[in-house]
This record gives structure tokens, sequence and C-alpha cells, in this order.
């Protein structure tokens, strides 16, 4: 405990530095940022990282010529940065059923996801909060961890800064994400617009047959099957996910080496 007490007397400014960055990862990203969890447990996992970290780290904080007020900023936007790439990476999932609820009929149905109080997709909510469960069966937290302990490799304390190569990176993950979330609903998407197709041909057939009444429980009811079929598969869409994850974060943070 006098250790512990003396290591945080001897290096206070660079430990008040690095909580800095740590709390930019439990503001925004997965799992460390939900709602579900208390505040002071959220606090005290930042102390407990802090102190960790700047126990390796050897660099003096009056040695950087920069402004006090400049040095928090940058650590913060350096955490919240790689919050935000993990978010978005994760983000696949609430695409992925934001189209399902479209084809099967879901699409103004809403429900409020418990981590973050907003509402969002019906089936958006459950892939994702069934992603998260795997996730973390696959030590995707300990990803972001990492990715937060390996960050002071890459960008030191104060070396953070925003290039134009960074921003259309971040721009292609997030438009790779739509295009994920799409691969990953084509059997729902296609199975349905085949019924669409189907439910075309007998309203032509049969002009007496009312197509909402028959069609929107059709659709459900058959969407529902495809989505218990496909369900098996999901570890190996998750996975993808989790290499989407290791691969943005370690490309943001390799920025920051090559420059």
């Amino acid at each position: 405990m006098e250790d512990l007490l003396e290591l945080i007397i001897n290096k206070y400014e660079l430990f008040l530095i690095v909580i800095v960055r740590c709390s930019g990862i439990f503001l925004i990203s997965p799992f460390f940022s939900s709602q579900n969890i208390p505040n002071r447990i959220k606090i005290g996992m930042t102390l407990i990282l802090s102190i960790i970290i700047s126990s390796t780290l050897d660099i003096s904080v009056e040695g950087l010529e920069m402004p006090m007020f400049v040095l928090v900023f940058k650590e913060l936007l350096a955490g919240l940065a790689i919050g935000f790439i993990s978010s978005i990476s994760i983000s696949v999932f609430y695409v992925m059923g934001q189209i399902v609820d479209m084809s099967i009929g879901f699409g103004m149905v809403n429900v409020i996801d418990p981590q973050n109080r907003v509402q969002v997709p019906l089936m958006g909510n459950f892939y994702y909060m069934l992603a998260l469960l795997l996730l973390i069966t696959f030590d995707g937290h300990h990803i972001i961890l990492n990715s937060l302990v390996d960050s002071y490799r890459y960008i030191p304390v104060g070396g953070f800064r925003i290039e134009e190569n960074m921003v259309f990176s971040i721009l292609d993950l997030v438009s790779n994400v739509f295009v994920i979330g799409f691969k990953l609903s084509i059997p729902v998407v296609a199975i349905i617009f085949l019924l669409d197709l189907l439910l075309g041909i007998m309203v032509r057939t049969i002009p007496q047959m009312n197509v909402f009444v028959i069609g929107l429980p059709m659709k459900i009811f058959i969407g529902m099957i495809i989505i218990a079929v496909t369900i098996p598969m999901f570890n190996a869409f998750t996975d993808r996910s989790l290499n989407i994850l290791v691969d943005s974060l370690y490309k943001f943070l390799k920025y920051f080496s090559e420059g």
C-alpha cells in the first residue's frame, strides 16, 4: 500500500494524465460505457488501469513543452478515438438488424437499449446484445483494454494528432460497417424478396386476395424462421466483427508510429 501511494505521489501528474485517456474508453466504448455498470465501478476500473499503466511509463510530464489543458485535451481525444472506433466496429449488428427489420415488417418497431437508454431497432438490439455476449466470450473486452495499453507505445503522452489519412480511414471503416451489415442480412432480405415476388404473382392471379392481411404475418413468420435458422452461424459473424475490431484499432494506432 505504501509503495502504491509513493508511486501516485511521485508520478501524480502522469497519473492524472493517464486517467484522462482511460476515461475516454469508459465513455463510449462497447461493454465499458454501458449504463448498466455503476459509475463507481467505472471510476474504480479507471483508477486501477491508470495506476497499472502509469507505473510502466517512464516519462516526465514537465518535460512536455505544451500547456496542461492542451495535454489533457489531446489525451481525452486519444481515449475517445479508441472507444469510438471500437463502437463503430461493433455497430455492424445494428445495421444488420435495421435491414432485417425493414425486410420483415418491423421497420417502425423500436425498443429501448438497456445499455445506452436510447431507441434502437428491434432485431438490431437483439443481434447487438447477442454479439456482445459472444464478444465477451471471445475476450473482445480484453482486446479493447490491450489496445488502450498498447496505445502508449504508438501514441506517446501528448502525441495525439488528427491527420487527413486517419479521417479517411475512419470514414472507410464506417462505410465497411454498412457493407458488412448488408451482407450479413442477405439471407433474410433475399428470401423476403422472393416472398414479395410470390405475393405479387398471387395478387395478379387472385385479385380478391388482401395482400396486406396475408403478406405481413407471413413475412414476419418466415423472417423469424430464417433468423432462427441462421443463429447457429452467428459465431462466424461475431468472429468477423472481432477481426474488424482488432484491425481497425491497430490500424488507427499505427498511423502515429508511421508518422
